[in-house]
């Protein structure tokens, strides 16, 4: 069957088509994606503007025209934290709708971490023991933590990489002092849940997942052999930390000159480190994992497993 994962976030629509089966991987076929920075359309109110909306449905429209081309048997569409947390959502993804001609999942933040989860344990898979997940997207960071397909704690905060930009460096380039307030605010977020998982059994393998993580690690990290002749990026806490004061004096145009800096991260890349930084801090995490499997995959394999049931 192909299956097609529609995900709407708060920095891209993108769409994954793949080939699926009952205990089968599921094969990507096809990435479709449209780069909107939700962000910059939340106005003072908290609502997503109409120039938004409208942004927002010609992605979804233009993403179901390439699902229809791909011969997408089952479309498995989802909003995240941007959609969800907005003020007028319910009218946003009434629209969403009506532009896909089917229902929309709203997930809630603990919904993204636990798909999110599910796909970093089947990739790394039973002998990866204790994981502690991180993934940051554009409005939200994720973290999970257990040593099951399902987290036992599971948790999101509003430490998304778009919206901390908006939110505290609005300026190009942010410079020193920006970004040290947003670390401070980051700290100051993050100490709650570090306490809450401190209760957890320490973490056999610590993870990152997301496109924002995953460009950290090609500007900070280093590769290792894998399985398979894969390549396994890895991300020490120290490299990253050293990075920041660099990102925060660079403009966002030149950043895409970097290492593993596409030209649709340059935007919130620096604000991601940040808070990447302060989350390993928060939880003694020294160096982590980059899972090249996140929340869409997390998606299709629970549809899978639905199916082969």
């Amino acid at each position: 069957m192909r299956l097609g994962v529609l995900d709407i976030g708060s920095n891209t629509v993108h769409l994954l088509v793949a080939n699926a089966q009952p205990g089968g991987r599921p094969l990507a076929a096809t990435s479709e994606k449209s780069v909107l920075r939700l962000m910059r359309y939340i106005d003072d109110r908290g609502a997503i503007t109409k120039e938004g909306t409208k942004a927002i449905v010609k992605a979804v429209r233009r993403a179901k025209k390439v699902a229809e081309k791909e011969g997408v048997v089952e479309l498995l569409a989802t909003a995240t934290s941007a959609v969800r947390e907005a003020a007028n959502g319910a009218e946003v993804i009434a629209q969403i709708e009506d532009a896909l001609g089917q229902s929309l999942q709203v997930l809630g933040g603990s919904d993204e971490a636990r798909f999110t989860f599910l796909a970093v344990r089947r990739w790394f898979g039973w002998s990866a023991g204790q994981i502690l997940m991180f993934d940051i997207g554009g409005g939200s960071l994720e973290v999970a933590g257990g040593s099951e397909e399902l987290p036992q704690l599971a948790e999101s905060v509003q430490l998304g990489a778009g919206r901390m930009t908006i939110g505290y460096l609005p300026n190009d380039p942010p410079g020193d002092k920006a970004v040290g307030k947003l670390a401070a605010h980051a700290e100051e977020v993050l100490e709650p849940l570090a306490k809450r998982f401190s209760r957890l059994p320490a973490p056999d393998h610590v993870v990152g997942s997301s496109k924002t993580i995953r460009s950290l690690a090609k500007l900070a990290g280093y590769k290792r052999p894998g399985w398979s002749g894969i390549e396994r990026w890895m991300l020490p806490r120290a490299a990253l930390g050293a990075w920041i004061p660099v990102l925060s004096r660079i403009p966002a145009e030149s950043r895409q000159e970097l290492p593993g800096i596409t030209s649709d991260r340059t935007f919130q890349i620096t604000a991601g480190a940040v808070v990447l930084h302060e989350a390993m801090r928060a939880l003694d995490v020294k160096e982590l994992e980059v899972s090249p499997w996140a929340l869409r995959e997390g998606v299709l394999l629970r549809y899978i497993e639905d199916m082969g049931w």
